[in-house]
This record gives structure tokens, C-alpha cells and sequence, in this order.
């Protein structure tokens, strides 16, 4: 059986794709450590403003790729839908660094910015109409190889462009760099993906909007997002707790901060690998309740850090279960509507969505009534409990869906 790597440049319809999402890394990378000081700081915005805005923006972009998800499973070829896309990127990046004034930043952050973000949702499902004609575990582990090549420029991205406006007065060019990776996404699909010969995936001409949205609220589905939204809390927790353990607790710096940040991303990429590998051998529930589980070890262990040290010792368990969590429930939830590709690849943003508002929640709990330290170790609590939901939901095989 050839290896993950060697399907995605062999072909090209999945080789494309691949490509698109490591230059859209490029987009997400470089503006979002920015996004804050830029609107806050640059622009004057009130954090009460900004907050608002962050908010409606993530609904925009729900909405957005669930739309969009929903619309190119109907479509022959989703090459004309990714070009669209760039091109909102670019213009809605291009605004921010060509006008610098907050009504610019307000408007690209609220409209062209989201709608440019639902690419990621669309190029994953056309990955996942290709691999839907592949066998599932080779599948998976090509879905996990594409998302851990991602990871690893978002891993590279920051450093490079921090480096580049190291003794820059504005922050804003790094959304002129965001701009040219959207241009770079749409020359890609301009130029190296061929318009499709025919339908991807199975048809569905016959299948509403509503009756789509029905199946994405229908308990079965709900109620495993749910769960999958709870372990991706626990990693958008810790994306918020460790810096504060790290500063203080552990007397550490922000030098440590965003040290350790960068080499977790970077340390992500392989074990992504590992973790696509072990599906093509057993199933995705159980795979990824192993690194729930790695995970929670994580947080747990690091509510005890009280050195600068003990934080580094943690790095190679913090990357492993972070890349199950970040990695495996894009190949479980697009199971989810295995037969629909854009609409169950859209339940990657649902997802981050929920995740987003869970991981405020076990934050505003834990500091509530104990330290960062003990919130971390709150999350773990909640981690083991999510992996017993996710394990209790999965223990009777999947039932055989019916097209709607």
C-alpha cells in the first residue's frame, strides 16, 4: 500500500489541495498573534469593541462554511468556490495593510476575513471526496499527513515573519504577508488544479439546505460534536493556562512562552504522522481516545510545574496528544456525513466554534475557585470524562447512513 506522502503527490486532486492549505497556514499564521495589537493598540479599538467583534466574526464564519460546505457538495467542481475564497482573502488582508484605520480592520476582521477562512473546510472536502473512494484507514492517513503538513508551517510562519518585523513600527504588514499567501492560494488553484470531469464523491442534487442543516442537528451527529468540541477545548484551554503557569507559577518568561509554543507546533507535525498511521490499523475513536488521554497526562503534570524546566520536560507529551486532538477528529467528524463531503467538513468549524466557548467556560470555572495550576488540572478532569463520553457513544458499531 503506498504511504500517505506518496498518494498526496501522486495525485493531483489531492496533491492541489495540499498545497492550498500550506500556503493558507501562511494566512492564519501570520496575523493572528497580530490580530489583538493591531486592533487594540494600533487601531484604538476598546477591548469590549474587540471582543464583540471576535465573537461575530466566528459566527460569520459557522455560518459561512456551513453554507458553502452544504452548496459544493451540489457542485461538479469546487475550483471556481476556492478561487472565490482567495480572492475575498485578498482583498479583505489587502484592506487592512493598504488603509490601516479601524472601520477597514473592522470590516475585512467581520466579513472578507471569515468568509476567506471557510477554504480551509472546503479544501479538506475535497480531499475527503477523493479519499472517499480510497479505503478508510489509508484515507485517514492521508487526511492526517495533509494536516500535519498545516501544522508545520504554521509552526515556521510566526518566527519568520517576527523576524521580518522585528524593528517594524506597525504590526500591519503581517497582513500584507496574509494577503500574498491568499494570491498564492488562488494561483495554485488557477494554474495547477484541473476543473473536474466530473460529479466528486456521491450526488446529492436531490438534498435541501434545511434538510442538510437536519442532519447535522440530528442527535446522532450532535451529540458526538459535542464530545469531539470538549477534547478540542481541553487544547484551546491549555492554549490559554500555560502561558499564565509558565509566568507564573513556574517563573518562567514570555521568551519561554513563545519558545515552547513554536516547538510544540513543530513537534506536532510528526506525531500528526504517527497518528494517521496508527488509523489505517484501528479505528479513529480509538486512536484518538489514546491521545485524549496523553493529553490529559499532560495537563494534570503540568498543574504540579513550579520550574522553568519542568515545563520543557512536558513538550513531547503535550505534542502528541495535542496532535490527536488537532488532527484525528477531522477524519471522525467527516465520517459523521461520510457521503457529503462539504457539509461534513464543515463540521470542523461548528466544532472549533463550540470548542472556542468550552474552553472559556472550564477557564472562567477553574480560576473561579483555584490557581492556573489547578485549572489545568480541572481540564484533565473534564478530558477523562470527554474520552469516557466519546468511548461510551462509540461502543456499538456506527449504523450505515442512508442518504437523506
Amino acid at each position: 500500500m503506498p504511504s500517505a506522502f506518496s498518494s498526496i503527490f501522486r495525485d493531483r486532486r489531492i496533491r492541489v489541495p495540499t498545497l492550498t492549505l500550506v500556503a493558507l497556514a501562511f494566512t492564519y499564521a501570520s496575523t493572528m498573534p497580530y490580530q489583538s495589537i493591531i486592533g487594540i493598540n494600533e487601531l484604538g479599538l476598546s477591548d469590549r469593541t474587540y471582543s464583540g467583534l471576535i465573537f461575530l466574526a466566528a459566527l460569520v464564519n459557522v455560518a459561512t462554511s456551513l453554507t458553502l460546505g452544504i452548496w459544493s457538495d451540489r457542485l461538479n467542481d469546487r475550483r471556481p468556490l476556492v478561487l472565490a475564497l482567495s480572492v475575498c482573502g485578498m482583498l479583505g488582508f489587502g484592506m487592512v495593510y493598504e488603509f490601516r484605520t479601524a472601520g477597514a480592520f473592522i470590516f475585512a476582521t467581520l466579513v472578507l476575513i471569515p468568509i476567506s477562512n471557510s477554504t480551509y473546510s472546503i479544501l479538506f472536502a475535497s480531499i475527503r471526496a477523493t479519499t472517499n473512494t480510497m479505503d478508510r484507514g489509508r484515507g485517514a492517513a492521508i487526511t492526517a499527513t495533509v494536516r500535519a503538513l498545516f501544522s508545520g508551517s504554521w509552526a515556521l510562519a510566526p518566527g519568520m515573519i517576527g523576524l521580518y518585523l522585528i524593528h517594524s513600527q506597525s504590526m500591519t504588514p503581517a497582513y500584507g504577508i496574509a494577503g500574498l499567501a491568499s494570491l498564492t492560494c488562488f494561483c495554485f488553484y488557477l494554474f495547477l488544479a484541473r476543473p473536474a470531469p466530473k460529479r466528486e464523491g456521491q450526488p446529492a442534487q436531490q438534498i435541501g439546505f434545511l434538510s442538510s442543516l437536519g442532519r447535522i442537528f440530528s442527535p446522532y451527529v450532535l451529540t458526538r460534536i459535542g464530545v469531539m468540541a470538549l477534547l478540542l477545548g481541553l487544547q484551546r484551554s491549555n492554549s490559554v493556562v500555560s502561558p499564565l503557569i509558565i509566568t507564573h507559577a513556574a517563573g518562567g518568561s514570555v521568551v519561554d512562552v513563545g519558545f515552547m509554543a513554536g516547538l510544540v507546533a513543530f513537534l506536532e507535525m510528526p506525531f500528526m504522522m504517527m497518528w494517521g498511521a496508527l488509523q489505517r490499523r484501528f479505528r479513529s475513536v480509538h486512536v484518538l481516545a489514546v491521545g485524549a488521554l496523553i493529553y490529559c497526562l499532560y495537563l494534570a503534570l503540568l498543574g504540579f510545574a513550579s520550574a522553568p524546566w519542568h515545563i520543557y520536560a512536558l513538550v513531547l507529551i503535550n505534542a502528541c496528544g495535542a496532535a490527536a486532538i488537532l488532527s484525528v477528529p477531522i477524519t471522525y467528524m467527516q465520517d459523521l456525513i461520510a457521503d457529503r463531503p462539504g457539509l461534513g467538513s464543515s463540521l470542523i468549524s461548528v466544532n472549533t466554534f463550540v470548542a472556542n466557548g468550552i474552553s472559556a467556560s472550564i477557564f472562567a470555572a477553574g480560576t473561579s475557585f483555584t490557581s492556573y495550576s489547578g485549572t489545568a488540572q480541572f481540564a484533565a478532569a473534564i478530558g477523562l470524562v470527554s474520552v469516557g463520553l466519546l468511548l461510551f457513544l462509540e461502543r456499538t458499531p456506527r449504523p450505515v447512513q442512508q442518504p437523506a
